[in-house]
């Protein structure tokens, strides 16, 4: 329980800020990132001991491969008895005050947060013997903690490929406030979190096992939140997922007919036709995709190639701040009579792979599973069994809502 190292960061930047990491009582990773000038100046320390006695953090986490359509499907039974809508008083992700019962951030405040996922789908502490082989043969203790795969002659005999899920999941606490959004956060701790996804993909990329690093933040009971306090969360995969997977293919296919950049020419199109455009800066392009699947689904898109969050420069990043906190308040206007939309923020990044990342460029999806005033779109037969999407709407009625609204104070 002690700190790793604490540094100031982007000293002669337009937006300075500081990382301080620690190490939890169960050998978990934290890491404050503050913008806040009094810690910036010294006269404010955040607290790096956890008064917590907790036992060192394990799991057995799995993927396996499904011979029929080649997906890799993780297995992490430890979750089915994670934390589930404690009341506020219980909050894990509070800061931890005096006389009160700890909780995962010692501080008694913060700005910004991350840490390692107590309740891991891909961890990097295995409690069992691991292997980099993906056929898992002669490895022990596999499987998801119920079922040993080494008395599996299917998963044995190569069948289905499968491996310890070796790759890091982390939390990130936006605000100490239970009752906050990320819409009213202000526009500078908007950017402070811009940095810590920055920070944090630039370190996830670098462990060997990790091919695609991903932020994104779950809201609202309707998508399946566990935790009423605000919060996103950076997964980093031990493989490259279906999306990702599927956008470097339709990329590198473009490229090797049409000889150009499929983001660069998508990007242009929108652009020109214009009908989906909800606003432009210096830097990004907010629109409705032209085959979006969800009836409230956009886009944020920068206009130049970017593969990831660390290779922003720091003029985009200062421009992207704004923009999402202008997004983000729209989306609560969407429906009359709902103040609190229910949405996935997706942030897609390109593979740490290098043969795959001039392919995919850094973008926003940002959907919700509402598809009018507190009715939601139900992933039914189609779209469940055969993966055969229909929508109740159209991009260019969504993108037309957003303008509407885009502006309104």
């Amino acid at each position: 329980m002690n700190s790793v190292s604490g540094e100031r960061l982007n000293k002669n930047s337009d937006h300075p800020y500081s990382v301080t990491s620690m190490t939890l009582a169960d050998g978990r990773e934290l890491i404050y990132f503050d913008d806040d000038p009094k810690v910036l100046n010294g006269a404010v320390t955040r607290t790096l001991t956890d008064s917590r006695e907790l036992p060192h953090a394990k799991t057995d986490s799995e993927i396996r491969r499904d011979p029929l359509s080649g997906k890799w499907v993780a297995y992490a039974s430890h979750r089915m008895n994670r934390t589930f809508m404690p009341p506020a008083n219980e909050d894990p992700l509070a800061p931890t005050i005096p006389d009160h019962l700890p909780t995962e951030i010692p501080s008694p405040d913060y700005d910004v947060v991350v840490f390692e996922n107590r309740f891991p789908s891909f961890s990097m502490h295995m409690s069992r013997t691991s292997s980099t082989e993906g056929n898992g043969g002669g490895t022990d203790k596999r499987g998801t903690g119920q079922h040993s795969a080494d008395d599996d002659a299917l998963l044995d005999n190569g069948m289905v490929p499968h491996r310890p899920a070796i790759a890091r999941c982390e939390v990130i606490c936006f605000t100490p406030d239970i009752s906050g959004s990320f819409k009213d956060l202000p526009v500078s701790r908007i950017r402070t979190v811009i940095e810590a996804w920055a920070h944090r993909t630039k370190a996830l990329s670098a462990i060997p096992e990790v091919r695609h690093v991903y932020p994104f933040e779950n809201r609202g009971e309707e998508i399946g939140v566990t935790l009423q306090h605000p919060h996103g969360q950076i997964y980093s995969y031990p493989e490259i997922p279906p999306r990702i997977r599927n956008i470097v293919q339709s990329s590198k296919k473009y490229r090797e007919e049409n000889g150009s950049d499929l983001f660069a020419d998508l990007l242009s199109a929108e652009i020109e036709e214009g009908t989906r455009i909800i606003d432009c800066t210096d830097h990004f392009v907010v629109f409705v995709p032209a085959a979006a699947k969800w009836p409230l689904e956009v886009m944020v898109m920068p206009r130049r190639s970017v593969p990831d969050f660390d290779a922003l420069s720091q003029e985009e990043r200062a421009d992207l701040a704004p923009l999402l906190k202008k997004l983000y308040t729209a989306v609560d206007k969407f429906f009359d009579g709902v103040e609190r939309t229910p949405y996935i923020a997706s942030w897609n990044q390109a593979p740490t792979v290098p043969e795959d990342r001039d392919y995919v460029r850094l973008h926003l999806q940002l959907f919700s599973l509402m598809r009018s005033p507190h009715r939601l779109k139900y992933l039914a037969g189609s779209e469940s069994g055969m993966g055969f999407w229909i929508n109740d709407t159209t991009p260019e009625r969504i993108a037309q809502r957003f303008r509407e609204i885009w502006d309104d104070k």
